[in-house]
């Protein structure tokens, strides 16, 4: 049996709900037993470059002054002004309207306190816009960004805090580090998605609570995923899964949130 601990998670990120289904086992390595694994210069570099990206479109988006922080970045200068030059939303904000870049949002479902961070939010009469900021290449499978949970989560707690209906609601991906123009995806949201959803949640947050009860009561460990996926050849959990050998061991790890760099999420405010 792994070495249990008294962590209780209460929060959940769509990076945690996208692992938990992805793989239930390394769910349980990194939020139950903490263990982490080594990031990646690349990474490190990626994750460092991200973060530059979204505080500077949050400082640009409260009117401060952004020109000397572009100035030590060219590659990341281009991508702010590209994306600028590409959507009308980055416009000066409407009398009318209200904005907010890196806005949190909680719901508490069960007895799980679900948290979305919004990199910009655009709400006007009778419509709400959420835009998020992606330093990845546009991907070709626009199904596989729909059923991902930053997608659905984010559309979710958005109507389910917020006077909007479903339908009243959109999601728009900028894909800014290209060497040309950025590009994006829209995704519309109505109401049989959002009931959707909330099914989905209803069953993924009840499978947890269960599997964390019968793992801490009675080491029984998460399951793990069908090998035939290929999600083990590149994970640092592998021996311990005993599936495919890998180099490096998980190690226990005080910062063990960030065993989980490749889910792109930022955060500009501690909010855990």
């Amino acid at each position: 049996m792994s070495n249990l601990t008294s962590f209780t998670l209460t929060r959940l990120s769509q990076g945690q709900l996208n692992l938990l289904e992805t793989c239930p086992r390394k769910f349980q390595y990194i939020y139950l037993d903490r263990l982490g694994a080594p990031t990646s210069l690349e990474q490190q570099e990626r994750m460092a470059w991200g973060h530059q990206f979204h505080l500077l479109m949050q400082q640009r988006e409260l009117g401060l002054p952004i020109a000397p922080l572009l100035e030590k970045d060219p590659q990341v200068c281009h991508a702010v002004q590209a994306l600028v030059q590409a959507t009308p939303d980055l416009l000066p904000a409407s009398l009318e309207g209200w904005r907010e870049a890196e806005h949190c949002r909680t719901l508490a479902v069960q007895e799980y306190l679900l948290t979305a961070i919004y990199d910009l939010i655009v709400a006007e009469e009778g419509k709400a816009k959420i835009l998020d900021w992606k330093t990845y290449p546009r991907p070709k499978n626009r199904t596989q960004l729909a059923r991902n949970w930053q997608t659905r989560l984010y559309l979710y707690i958005l109507a389910e805090t917020s006077a909007y209906k479903p339908e009243q609601i959109s999601m728009t991906y900028w894909f800014v580090k290209l060497p040309d123009r950025p590009q994006s995806l829209t995704f519309r949201y109505n109401s049989q998605q959002h009931a959707q959803t909330q099914h989905d949640l209803s069953r993924l947050l009840g499978e947890l609570r269960e599997r964390t009860e019968q793992y801490r009561r009675d080491g029984l460990a998460f399951p793990q995923v069908p090998e035939a996926t290929g999600e083990c050849r590149h994970c640092h959990f592998a021996s311990s899964c005993g599936r495919s050998p890998h180099d490096e061991t998980p190690i226990a790890s005080q910062d063990w949130p960030a065993a989980i760099a490749e889910i792109e999420e930022f955060s500009l405010t501690d909010f855990s």
